[in-house]
Parts: C-alpha cells; sequence; structure tokens
C-alpha cells in the first residue's frame, strides 16, 4: 500500500502546476492532502475521479479559501470519519480518516504558529490530537497520521538548528512532537532513513528552494502494530506544485 501525504498550499492553484498529471505518475492508493483552501463544490470533482481516483473526500474549513483537508483513494473505505468532533479543531477542517480493514489513515493539518494567538491556538490543538490520537488507538490500533504537522523534531531535520526562537522548531514544540511519537507512533521516514537530512518545505522567500534551506514538517505517523509493515519511507522534492513537497510511505499490508 502506498500511502502519500502532501500539503498542496491550495488546490486550485495546484492543479494549474500540473498536480493532476503528477498523481497519475505517482500513482498512490491513498493521497493525504492537506491546505485544500477550497470546499468540494469550488471545484470540477470528475478531474480526480478521471485520474484514478473515484473516491475523494473533503472536510473543509467553516472560513472558504482556508486550511481544509482531503483524502482521495483508489479503493472504497470501509468508513470514513469528518473531523474529531472537537469543535475548536473541527471549524478549521483540519483532521478526516479514511478506515479499511487492515489500517486507517488520517489526513491532518496541524496549525501553524504565525503569531501569539495562533501560537496558542497551535498548543491546545497540539494537546486535544495527543489526546484524541491516544483515545482513538485503543479501537483502532492500526493507524497512520499523515500531515503537515508545522514542527521539526530534530536538529538533522532543519536547515539551520540555530532558529529556536522561530515557531516550528521552538523547544516546546519539539518536546511536544517527541511526545507524540513516545505516545505509540514511528516517524516512517527517520525510522527508515535515519542519518538522511532531506525537507518538505522552503520558504518562498530568499531562494530557500533552490538553496535547500528547507524543514521537514510533513510526517507519516505509523502506530508501532504496523511497524514490521513498513518497507519505504521517502520524499520527493521534485515535485514542486506547493511550498512543500510530498512525502511517502509504503507498507506490505
Amino acid at each position: 500500500m502506498k500511502i502519500i501525504s502532501y500539503n498542496v498550499n491550495g488546490i486550485r492553484a495546484a492543479l494549474k502546476k500540473g498536480f493532476l498529471e503528477w498523481l497519475q505518475q505517482a500513482k498512490p492508493d491513498v493521497i493525504c492532502i492537506q491546505e485544500t483552501k477550497a470546499h468540494k463544490e469550488q471545484l470540477d470533482v470528475t478531474e480526480f475521479e478521471n485520474a484514478g481516483y473515484p473516491y475523494h473526500y473533503w472536510f473543509s474549513a467553516e472560513k472558504k479559501g482556508y486550511s481544509s483537508v482531503a483524502v482521495f483513494c483508489k479503493k472504497e473505505p470501509k468508513h470514513v470519519e469528518y473531523g474529531t468532533g472537537i469543535k475548536t479543531m473541527d471549524f478549521e477542517g483540519r483532521n478526516l480518516r479514511v478506515d479499511y480493514d487492515d489500517v486507517s489513515i488520517m489526513s491532518m493539518y496541524l496549525p501553524s504558529g504565525t503569531n501569539s494567538a495562533r501560537l496558542d491556538y497551535k498548543f491546545n490543538y497540539m494537546d486535544e490530537i495527543l489526546e484524541y490520537a491516544t483515545e482513538l488507538r485503543k479501537s483502532i490500533p492500526n493507524l497512520i497520521i499523515c500531515g503537515d504537522y508545522n514542527i521539526c523534531h530534530e536538529a538533522i531535520d532543519i536547515h539551520n538548528p540555530k532558529m529556536k526562537g522561530v515557531s516550528g522548531f521552538l523547544p516546546e514544540e519539539r518536546e511536544w512532537l517527541g511526545k507524540f511519537i513516545d505516545s505509540g507512533f514511528i516517524d516512517s521516514f527517520r525510522f527508515m532513513n535515519p542519518e538522511r537530512q532531506e525537507y518538505s518545505w522552503w520558504s518562498y522567500r530568499a531562494n530557500s528552494r533552490a538553496n535547500n534551506k528547507g524543514w521537514r514538517l510533513d510526517y507519516a505517523m505509523v502506530t508501532e502494530p504496523l511497524k514490521e509493515k513498513i518497507t519505504r519511507a521517502y520524499i520527493l522534492p521534485e515535485a514542486k506544485h506547493s511550498d512543500h513537497c510530498p512525502i511517502v510511505v509504503e507498507l506490505d499490508v
């Protein structure tokens, strides 16, 4: 099973940059998308169906053109869960889960901390999603939470580890991500590539992508029971439809 996670920074903008053609070449079984910045009715969804994804699910923010997640599937899941049931998280359209017999896959878009108010919101979300995921694993042990976590975990995950005062690499954020992993998740990319320094996001400023001054903000977190099922985990920096790039995890399920 090939699962891709991709913060597209606006699905309509990504479509204009060849996203669909890329998707047909990449051929994931499931793709988790974050920051669609769109409601389903704003799109011609037959484009995704014609590209080989007849099952597509959208969970959008109340505010149009903001946040929002989606999941496209080749095969129909047995259940789709829209949101978490926690209003403080769900009004921004940040969580969407598809369940299969052997694995459940969530597309998650964790908030960024662009200012003090949003940083407070981010910390609150972090507390709530950890509690939610811990409870969820009791009934769904085979869980993958893919998405943009907006946090670099270790120094190897950021081009400049001295940036400790910037949201995304704050000590408190990094500590939380460590706690999230320790609660029963595996960072699939780091598990399969312990020494590899690669990134999944680059600022649009200062020619950051060309100079590879990036951050690894996107993760496919896999629960412990699936550990032996992971066969590959990698990043696709050559895909350029966004300021992020796709990440991939492959499992033998």
